[in-house]
């Protein structure tokens, strides 16, 4: 069953380089003063 793992792994990756970058554009509005 290395497939299940192997695909939980890409998805997780996906999701965290997605948060990262929701995260990165929200800190860079909050620094102009966009909010």
């Amino acid at each position: 069953m290395w497939y299940f793992a192997w695909v939980l792994g890409i998805s997780a990756a996906i999701m965290l380089s997605v948060l990262n970058a929701m995260w990165y554009e929200a800190q860079e509005c909050a620094a102009r003063g966009e909010a």
